[in-house]
């Protein structure tokens, strides 16, 4: 029921944000509609901070206490691999139905060079590297495990988390009265979680009315064609996820979508993954993952199943090319899909973090990297379709271990 009240609301706080962002679009000054788009994005920035917050501590204890829980490293290689067998799959599915769509409807064509973002572009090019073997081991392996829960590298995190959880666990009865302090540290987290997840539709509200405030509405004029073969890859994406998903699961899948409509909601307005990771593992614990499976395979699956934005990700590049009238033959194409799949993991589940890897990847095929700010304008309301794959993406892959492990309860029947 609180559930219910909570999602009712984000609902409303999305008509409300688009509709008082399509008003000050109308009648205001240029000046103006920047101050308050600038004032009002605050409202979603808070709401982002505060479930940041907590995201480090919550993966740290949770996959400590998961792992320690599982037993034993053999238990823990098994799970781990069932886990990348289905993050590989997955991943795989969605870059290569990205590639297939772009090459069929040829989406890039209709996209119109005038109205390229370039100031947004700017602030995209400050945050990209170049891709080397050096960069992604770094981003992979922390030199302090404070530093990377400072700056919140979930990647980082879990791979400290994971040597910390199977030393927990070798020592056995020794280091019981320390897990237990972190399994009570998780929950202390996932009811401040509660709290925070109470201000959701202000943060909601805040982020639609200042996007559409600055674009406005008539941005699917020119994006139409772009974002509406988007929406046809997600849309396929979800039915191949769910198709997989309810031959597994059966009857449940049903009840998996119940479950997880709020965070699925929250995901699709505010563009983070992040924001629902914490409301996502309690959601999935009630369904009937054990916790232990849930505290593993979800922060894995934060940064090595991005479903929705790998797709995206073959989808923009290519799309890009397009629109330059670049050639790009299928062999180049596939090697291009190698390249995201190994220069994606690790990306934050943040706004915006999946056009960072097109820029980077443009520019390591020749195309014009200028190309991104082509699809720029249009970028927060693709975002929020990849953003909400993602989220199904992850909960899916969760309950499918849990099941292949014989770790899915029913509560109903418990």
């Amino acid at each position: 029921m609180k559930g219910n009240k909570l999602t009712f609301f984000i609902l409303i706080a999305m008509l409300l944000g688009i509709a008082v962002g399509y008003i000050v679009h109308e009648t205001a000054s240029p000046e103006t509609v920047k101050a308050f788009a600038s004032n009002i994005k605050l409202l979603g920035t808070i709401f982002i901070r505060l479930v940041k917050s907590i995201i480090a501590p919550l993966v740290f204890s949770t996959l400590v206490v998961g792992i320690a829980k599982l037993g034993d490293l053999k238990t823990v290689g098994r799970v781990g691999g069932k886990a990348m067998l289905w993050f590989i799959s997955a991943s795989l599915i969605s870059l290569l139905l990205g590639m297939f769509l772009v090459n069929v409807f040829q989406p890039g064509s209709y996209i119109d060079l005038s109205q390229a973002d370039t100031a947004g572009l700017k602030d995209l090019m400050g945050k990209t590297q170049e891709f080397s073997i050096q960069k992604f081991v770094e981003h992979v392996i922390p030199a302090s495990i404070f530093e990377a829960m400072a700056t919140n590298e979930i990647l980082q995190i879990v791979v400290f988390s994971i040597f910390f959880g199977v030393a927990a666990a070798s020592l056995g009865e020794k280091v019981k009265p320390v897990i237990k302090a972190f399994d009570a540290f998780s929950h202390i987290i996932l009811k401040v979680v509660n709290y925070i997840m109470n201000f959701a539709p202000v943060g909601v509200f805040g982020t639609l009315a200042a996007v559409v405030a600055e674009k406005g509405l008539s941005i699917f004029k020119f994006y139409f064609v772009y974002y509406a073969f988007f929406m046809l890859g997600i849309f396929l994406l979800w039915v191949i996820l769910s198709t997989v998903g309810l031959i597994i699961l059966k009857g449940r899948m049903k009840e998996l979508l119940q479950r997880i409509g709020n965070p699925l909601l929250i995901a699709f307005s505010t563009t983070s993954s992040e924001a629902v990771f914490p409301k996502l593992t309690e959601e999935l614990e009630k369904f009937g993952c054990k916790n232990q499976i849930v505290a593993f395979i979800l922060p894995l699956g934060y940064s090595f199943n991005l479903d929705g934005s790998m797709m995206y990700m073959t989808f923009a590049s290519l799309a890009i090319a397009q629109a330059y009238g670049i050639h790009l033959p299928i062999g180049t194409q596939l090697t291009m899909l190698l390249v995201l799949m190994l220069t994606s993991k690790g990306i934050a589940g943040v706004p915006r973090a999946s056009l960072i890897i097109v820029l980077a990847t443009c520019a390591m095929f020749k195309i014009p990297p200028e190309g991104v700010a082509l699809i720029l304008p249009i970028d927060h309301f693709c975002d929020m379709l990849r953003t909400g794959t993602n989220v199904l993406g992850n909960a899916l892959a969760t309950t499918v271990v849990s099941k292949w492990e014989g770790a899915l309860e029913n509560p109903l029947k418990t």
